[in-house]
């Protein structure tokens, strides 16, 4: 079973933005939702942001307005555009279905927010 892949996590000052980008293969963007995922400090992997095959996002209220989530299917992938980051935003950060399928979680990319 393959992993999906997660890129674009680094260190920025609190206000700043990043991208993320996640890679998988067809066989999981295929007509799933998908979403991104942040393990914070007590190791729980909390979903964040979700979208639908056809485009349709949902986000947690911590993170609307600041974040947006979308895809691209012709390139099986996934994206996280944050800005206006805050240090409680820290942590790595996952992309996976939505429900999770356990098989698909990669190494996830690591988001570290300075004040």
């Amino acid at each position: 079973q393959g992993r999906l892949v997660e890129s674009g996590g680094g260190l920025v000052q609190a206000g700043g933005s990043l991208r993320l980008t996640c890679v998988g293969s067809g066989s999981i963007f295929s007509y799933n939702t998908m979403g991104w995922y942040r393990q914070g400090p007590e190791n729980a992997r909390e979903l964040w942001a979700y979208i639908t095959h056809d485009g349709r996002a949902n986000y947690e209220d911590s993170v609307k307005g600041r974040f947006r989530i979308s895809r691209d299917n012709s390139k099986n992938t996934l994206y996280l555009q944050m800005n206006s980051l805050k240090p409680e935003d820290s942590g790595v950060y996952f992309c996976n279905t939505y429900p999770i399928r356990s098989d698909y979680w990669g190494q996830g990319t690591q988001v570290t927010v300075s004040p």
